[in-house]
């Protein structure tokens, strides 16, 4: 079993940002992608962005030049730094951590991480 802690939600002003951080415990050599979803009211689970233990990272469209996801694995701890937020990133912020090769859906979740953004 694999527990995620996240901390790091909010509410900011439109411009503004966050950092969010996703501590990992447990059998943390059984996985290898990390990254953040989101989940805004009425709309499904979207990825965010991911990365691996070897720093290979990927965004949605929707966030790229804005997030940056990075990864700590001394700590196991991953974060997603967001900048120029807007009023569309307001949504609950999971963090997901998969086996190389499965799907994320199939992995481990935190229990979330509100943000709002608002002016």
């Amino acid at each position: 079993q694999v527990q995620l802690v996240e901390s790091g939600g909010g509410l900011v002003q439109p411009g503004g940002s966050l950092r969010l951080s996703c501590a990992a415990s447990g059998s943390i050599f059984s996985i290898d992608p990390m990254g953040w979803h989101r989940q805004a009211p009425g709309k499904q689970r979207e990825l965010v962005a991911a990365i691996t233990r070897g720093h290979s990272t990927s965004y949605a469209d929707s966030v790229k030049g804005r997030f940056t996801i990075s990864r700590d694995n001394a700590k196991n701890t991953v974060y997603l730094q967001m900048n120029s937020l807007k009023p569309e990133d307001t949504a609950v912020y999971f963090c997901n951590a998969w086996r190389s090769g499965s799907s994320p859906s199939a992995g481990y979740w935190g229990q979330g991480t509100q943000v709002t953004v608002s002016s």
